[in-house]
């Protein structure tokens, strides 16, 4: 069953798999009942705003889910598409981009389409599962440095521009803007510092980032004053889009070359329709209503600067990714998770071991633009009381709380 899948005859359904039902908002239906809900990447609260939902009901009735049919390359290309794409390109300061039709197989594929044997890449130990797995693909040399280290890129970088000069290739480095587990920004400025001292290209992940960082939202780079100095910028719809898909930027000859090299692009269904209209809206929104990201960090602070001031320790967040690091067993972990939801009617996901250390619980809280300064404190008392729990051994049973 693998390393989590252990857990599946007393977790499905409770821990892993739940169901969340009623309209994607703060407060959602589960196992019948309401629960306060910070598990959720609708930052911007658009997956329910009423221009959107009118904007996805009024393409699908027009267009339905199967136009455009085929592949983009053979017989789903519209204008439409390419108008989202130009609105991407202008609002992410690139030059070109190009639809995706999932951010997980989109990530993979691009890593593939870029680099080839001779080349070398470097990224930083905490990337996403995407990225690992499209390095997987990847037949040259790569070099991981620790998270957020730029000593040690430097010592990769010196590495592989040894190594890249034999074989011939470029160097690749990829990192995230935001990371989604801990709330770390990538040190996108440091990392453009480099290119002064080596040649390179930098390929950034901002799933986490696009509609949040920046002044415009246009992602961590505009955050950090170098999005001229990101190569190819990736942005997802999961997340503050609230949809699917995603896209990637970059000069016109990259994104050309990645059109006609992208294998699970030229092989898969063009976007539907109704996808690509919504999307649209989605970035009218994000352009025109600021007032929906100072939202989202009004509420972020509040909740952060509260969980700080009652001794939580949050990590060094940047972003409104807030993760709640408690120290605990997988049972301990679980029985508390249990509490929240039961008696507190709070949901929020939770991280155990084997993706993190033994030893540790992460509650990962994910504040949005639809969430009150009233969810803030009340979720602040709930957490100071299951802590205070925690800390006498009150969820220390040896098994995990009988749900099912």
């Amino acid at each position: 069953m693998g390393p989590i899948g252990q857990y599946a005859s007393r977790a499905h359904g409770y821990y892993t798999f739940p169901k969340l039902e009623g309209e994607i908002s703060n407060r959602m239906k589960f196992r019948g009942k309401e629960k306060l809900v910070w598990s959720l990447n609708n930052y911007l609260g658009l997956a329910n705003h009423p221009e959107v939902r009118k904007a996805d009901a009024e393409a699908a009735r027009e267009y339905g889910m199967a136009y455009p049919m085929g592949a983009r390359m053979m017989s789903g290309q519209t204008t439409m598409h390419e108008k989202l794409e130009n609105e991407l390109a202008a609002f992410v300061g690139k030059e070109s981009a190009y639809l995706l039709n999932y951010g997980y197989q989109g990530m993979v594929s691009i890593i593939d389409a870029l680099l080839d044997r001779q080349d070398v890449v470097g990224y930083d130990s905490e990337s996403h599962a995407c990225i690992i797995d499209g390095l997987r693909m990847h037949l040259g040399k790569r070099f991981v440095y620790p998270h957020n280290n730029m000593g040690n890129l430097r010592v990769q970088l010196e590495r592989a521009t040894k190594l890249a000069g034999k074989t011939g290739g470029g160097i690749l480095v990829i990192t995230e803007g935001v990371f989604g587990m801990s709330g770390n920004l990538g040190k996108l400025d440091e990392i453009a510092a480099l290119k002064k001292n080596f040649n390179f290209r930098l390929l950034v992940d901002d799933a986490h980032g696009i509609g949040i960082m920046g002044e415009t939202g246009a992602g961590t780079g505009e955050h950090f004053g170098v999005q001229d100095k990101v190569d190819v910028f990736f942005g997802t719809f999961a997340k503050a889009f609230a949809s699917i898909g995603a896209f990637v930027a970059g000069p016109k000859e990259v994104i050309t070359y990645l059109m006609y090299n992208m294998r699970s692009q030229i092989y898969a269904k063009s976007l539907p329709m109704p996808l690509v209209v919504g999307g649209l809206k989605r970035l009218e929104l994000i352009r025109e209503k600021p007032e929906l990201r100072e939202k989202v960090w009004t509420i972020a602070r509040a909740l952060q600067n509260g969980l700080k001031e009652r001794g939580f320790n949050i990590g060094s967040t940047q972003s409104p990714v807030t993760p709640v690091v408690l120290s605990g067993d997988t049972y301990e972990g679980t029985n508390l998770t249990h509490d929240l939801r039961e008696n507190f009617n709070i949901f929020c996901s939770v991280v155990g071991y084997p993706v993190i250390p033994k030893g540790m619980i992460i509650l990962r809280l994910i504040p949005t633009a639809v969430h009150t300064l009233e969810d803030v404190e009340y979720t602040l008392d709930a957490f100071s009381k299951v802590k205070d729990k925690l800390d006498k051994g009150s969820y220390a049973t040896g098994k995990i709380a009988d749900v099912l």
